[in-house]
């Protein structure tokens, strides 16, 4: 029976340590994403020197700068501090979100850049039930683009709640967010162009749609 008893409290007392111990929470780093094309294969229309540069400095910065500001996030308990990087966090994580999608919604000609889906495709009925066609839609886009001014996205995003596309901008890197599922975004920074096509933005927005990957835009459209 003693032997018992000693067992019970020995286990008791684990427990409570169990209990009381504190729980400890590692956050991971964002990393770069893999690309599924060489940074030449979107050329002529995206030029290999500004994907490289795209891809390995500013998308880099911007996971840098995310797992910065978390870090020092997770390392206050200061309310003001942690509100005061609310914005970096922001800035630097809708970059990360944004360019992550924007690689997947681009594509090789060779692999199916900028050939649009078939008349039964329920992304094209759509398509064509709220913009008339393709054309159209790249259309209305490139007009929104045009528009932005400084920095910033144009989307052409899905409403989850009433299934209808949208075009819409969103300014400096902020991500789309609820009700809103990004199906197809165009990167307006100037990093995104300039080294090819200098200040002459709307030649890059005609020409981006020849490499737009819109089994992607689907796949995101039926999710």
């Amino acid at each position: 029976m003693a032997m018992s008893l000693l067992r019970t409290s020995a286990a008791r007392r684990a427990m409570m340590s169990t209990r009381s111990a504190p729980a400890v929470f590692a956050r991971g780093k964002a990393t770069l994403p893999d690309l599924d094309y060489d940074f030449g294969a979107l050329e002529p229309y995206i030029s290999g020197q500004i994907m490289e540069l795209h891809y390995t400095k500013h998308h880099q910065t911007y996971v840098n700068g995310y797992n910065a500001a978390i870090e020092k996030f997770d390392s206050t308990s200061d309310i003001k501090s942690q509100i005061e990087l609310q914005s970096l966090i922001n800035f630097h994580g809708g970059g990360h979100i944004n360019h992550s999608l924007f690689w997947k919604n681009l594509a090789p000609k060779s692999a199916g850049g900028g050939e649009l889906l078939g008349t039964k495709s329920p992304l094209s009925k759509a398509i064509e039930a709220k913009y008339g066609s393709y054309d159209k839609l790249m259309g209305t886009v490139n007009a929104q683009l045009a528009a932005i001014q400084g920095s910033g996205w144009t989307w052409l995003v899905k409403d989850s709640t009433s299934g209808d596309l949208e075009i819409i901008n969103k300014a400096n890197q902020d991500p789309v967010t609820s009700p809103y599922i990004p199906l197809v975004g165009i990167d307006a920074w100037e990093h995104a162009y300039y080294l090819q096509y200098k200040n002459v933005k709307v030649d890059y927005f005609k020409a981006i749609w020849n490499v737009v990957n819109w089994k992607e835009a689907e796949k995101r459209f039926l999710a």
